[in-house]
């Protein structure tokens, strides 16, 4: 036999193995950025037998094992897949570690339904890499990036929180009232988590964790009441951000303005190995145009648990922070948590009637991003019997204007004699009613809903049975709670039964107002809409205690002086109001303006609901919309991956996303 003959056969097969990497060529321009979300285009050429399931893969750091992607996208969402030739633009988020790109072959025989995704999806295969890339990196790895605001205990202080590459070089906040003189210093003290303070997997598995960074946390002190403020944050050795601004709050003023929603999670250009929240992109995107539409008011968010949908998955975060910062370092952003924060298998407050209830919905990470990424008022924390920091940001108060807030964990114990049941019955009873006459009391898990949530039972058995008493007797004006992606907005409500709300002269009782407001962006809920075959019997039928159910996307505002508290529901689609309540400082509630009480997903009426609000921010909307629009399309490139989705997989609703 000619000792070539094994040489040349190799040869020939080279040219038509798919997995040969030296037939394809893979580049990436830039390979430098200056911030998270700016966009790099892939471009790639010379695939000779091109499969509809042909994929990129994202990784980072960029020595990452081929199965360690932090996302992947199918190369048939460029139009030019079948050539063998395309590109896909892809803005990135400033992970502290460089990326790499991989293109596989993958064909349809190879497909492995043993491992899936969080939609039960097929993983891409990763036995054929045809081509890797380079390295792309940020020009900066220690700029400070995730900047978000936060009242503390004091009036007059704000929160300044962010994240750097690395944590020795004495970050700090400056600051002023003009934007060319931050005469102002606040130096920011440094933390940080490490994959041992995880709990379970995949938090604390290769597959999830990744570097945090550094969490920088600065207080500006001795502000002036209701003064815009200037600042940045960084330094000299490191970096400095961009110059942002806020207002302070202003503890004279009767007027309040908040931003309410819960469960919205965040974007990614990219599939990875959960599902992610597209739908946050249009709330971040309304809310930002409230508030340009505000001026020198004063506001903040509330954003009542499932904050980033993470569950173990680190750069999930990351993608979170740098979404929302064009709102949180506006205004306070302000969390409680929830089960997808927290959850995890051996957490110390298991009963045994919730052992259907806490499971694994924090993906390991037993609150410990959650508790170092924010710092709320108050000094609320409980062991978690591991390795793990205590758990922080559990419950907590603060008033605004002409309203008292007031923050519960329906994760940790809330039952009489804890921690969390005194200081709810202490918070509550001691409300200056003369300076703040309406009292909002927020949580992620319903006390009402009228979604058919039979795990979450027990619970809510014991939550009507010991806190519903102490907000009926302090007189709680609105409890609004996330988890069920809806909104449903109840009557003034006692133990099941409504409160009359005197508008036709009858006697009223000022009870609580329950609104479930978890509608911001996670995309998975029964829907409340009658079947086929009988059009006229709801799925979950409408008692008469559920006043309006709406099945869109969206999130609420809160508008309130010393005489009246109004809360609208904005959806989505149209960033128009369809629902709203009104509520006066006595406790008598007034019916919700042009909205049919009673619509089965607002079809009942069909048009929105004007308030002064609404025509208020329509002047600012044009301009901010245009500037939001910019940076979206800047940070998620959605049309890309909608088409990579059309063409891959489709996403299946499972009952244990709420």
């Amino acid at each position: 036999m000619n000792p070539l003959a094994p040489f040349l056969l190799f040869l020939i097969f080279s040219l038509f193995d798919p997995s040969t990497p030296s037939q394809v060529s893979l580049s990436v321009t830039p390979t430098t950025l200056a911030r998270s979300g700016d966009p790099i285009l892939i471009q790639w050429s010379g695939i000779a037998s091109p499969s509809e399931l042909d994929w990129l893969g994202i990784y980072s750091p960029p020595d990452s094992p081929h199965d360690l992607f932090i996302g992947y996208t199918f190369l048939s969402s460029s139009t030019t897949w079948r050539s063998g030739s395309g590109s896909i633009s892809l803005p990135l988020v400033n992970l502290r570690s460089n990326y790499s790109f991989r293109i596989f072959h993958w064909a349809k025989s190879e497909v492995d339904r043993k491992r899936h995704d969080h939609d039960h999806n097929p993983l891409p295969g990763t036995a054929h890499l045809l081509a890797e890339s380079k390295g792309v990196g940020f020009a900066s790895g220690s700029r400070p990036e995730q900047i978000h605001l936060a009242f503390t205990d004091n009036e007059d202080e704000i929160r300044v929180m962010f994240v750097t590459g690395r944590g020795g070089d004495g970050q700090s906040v400056r600051y002023g009232e003009r934007k060319d003189r931050l005469d102002g210093v606040a130096e920011a003290r440094v933390g940080r988590y490490e994959l041992e303070h995880m709990c379970e997997s995949p938090a604390n598995a290769s597959v999830g964790w990744r570097d945090p960074g550094w969490i920088h946390d600065g207080v500006i002190r001795k502000l002036k009441k209701g003064v815009r403020y200037y600042y940045q944050v960084g330094s000299d050795t490191g970096g400095w951000s961009a110059i942002h601004s806020f207002v302070s709050r202003n503890e004279d003023s009767d007027e309040t303005i908040a931003f309410l929603f819960g469960d919205m999670g965040t974007a990614t250009p990219y599939s990875t190995f959960l599902r992610t929240q597209e739908e946050s992109i249009a709330t971040m995107k309304w809310i930002l145009r409230d508030i340009e539409a505000l001026g020198d008011k004063p506001a903040f968010v509330s954003h009542i648990g499932d904050i980033s949908y993470a569950r173990g998955y680190a750069w999930l975060w990351d993608q979170f922070f740098t979404q929302i910062e064009p709102v949180a370092s506006k205004v306070a952003y302000h969390v409680c948590i929830g089960n997808h924060e927290y959850d995890w298998p051996s957490q110390p407050w298991r009963p045994d009637w919730s052992q259907g209830i806490y499971g694994t919905d924090g993906g390991g990470e037993c609150g410990v991003p959650y508790s170092l990424k924010f710092h709320m008022p108050g000094n609320s924390s409980e062991l978690t019997g591991a390795r793990a920091p205590p758990t922080r940001n559990l419950y907590y108060s603060f008033d605004m204007g002409a309203v008292h807030f007031v923050y519960i964990s329906t994760e940790t114990n809330f039952l009489p004699g804890s921690s969390q049941y005194n200081f709810i019955k202490h918070d509550l009873q001691s409300v200056d009613r003369k300076k703040t006459p309406f009292v909002v009391v927020q949580g992620h898990r319903p006390m009402y809903t009228t979604s058919h949530e039979y795990r979450d039972a027990p619970l809510r058995e014991r939550m009507l049975q010991h806190l519903e008493p102490l907000f009926v007797k302090n007189k709680v004006t609105l409890a609004l709670w996330g988890h069920v992606h809806r909104y449903e907005r109840f009557c003034p409500v006692n133990n099941f039964t409504c409160g009359g709300m005197g508008l036709n002269g009858e006697n009223w009782e000022a009870f609580p107002v329950h609104i479930v407001i978890g509608m911001a962006g996670q995309d998975w809920q029964p829907i409340w809409e009658p079947r086929a075959d009988h059009p006229n019997d709801p799925i979950f039928p409408q008692p008469n205690r559920s006043l309006y159910r709406g099945g869109e996307f969206g999130y609420t505002r809160l508008v309130a002086t010393k005489e009246k508290l109004t809360l609208s529901y904005v959806g989505n689609h149209d960033g128009e109001v369809h629902d709203m309540v009104e509520i006066l400082a006595s406790g008598q509630v007034l019916s919700g303006g042009g909205a049919a009480a009673g619509a089965i997903d607002g079809a009942a009426d069909g048009a929105p609901v004007q308030s002064t609000f609404s025509l208020y921010v329509k002047g600012a909307s044009v301009l901010v919309l245009g500037a939001f629009v910019g940076y979206v399309l800047g940070f998620v490139s959605r049309a890309r991956k909608e088409a990579a989705l059309r063409n891959s997989w489709t996403p299946v609703k499972a009952a244990d996303d709420v």
